[in-house]
């Protein structure tokens, strides 16, 4: 192997580098029984961060607006729990919130396909604390997502 060749599996990563050494991985979602493109499938990190940083900007702008008529760091912990509540409600009754629906994501169960409410619960305690949702597994589903046995499909 010549230097090139070593160089582009550093900046391609583990993944290109296995499957280059023969290791097939499938697509993402494929171990969970979903399609791999179109409705249904595992959404893409864009997608998902897009609509993270709605849901983010409209609580920011709920906690400055109503609550703390200024921008200071009560704004943001106000915020932080105005995202809390916004995820447990929204996620937990019709299964997305408003930037998920904008970006045409929805969380689903992986045993019923519907997001209970304890699950809801376990799932934004954990994305609000943010590491479990910055650990990924193969199928780009976030620690936070597998804990609570549910996934983020696009519509």
């Amino acid at each position: 192997m010549d230097n090139r060749q070593a160089i582009g599996s550093w900046l391609s990563g583990p993944r290109a580098a296995m499957e280059d050494a023969g290791a097939d991985f499938g697509y993402r979602g494929e171990r969970l029984g979903l399609p791999e493109e179109g409705p249904g499938s595992i959404a893409r990190p864009g997608r998902r961060l897009g609509a993270l940083a709605v849901d983010w900007g409209l609580c920011l702008l709920i906690a400055y607006g109503l609550i703390t008529h200024g921008y200071d760091q009560a704004t943001s912990n106000w915020a932080l729990l105005i995202f809390f509540v916004l995820s447990v409600l929204t996620v937990g009754t019709v299964g997305f919130t408003p930037g998920k629906r904008l970006f045409g994501l929805r969380v689903a169960a992986l045993d019923t396909g519907r997001v209970s409410p304890p699950r809801a619960l376990l799932r934004s305690v954990l994305l609000c604390l943010a590491l479990p949702a910055l650990i990924w597994d193969r199928d780009g589903r976030g620690l936070h997502d597998r804990l609570a046995r549910t996934v983020e499909v696009r519509i």
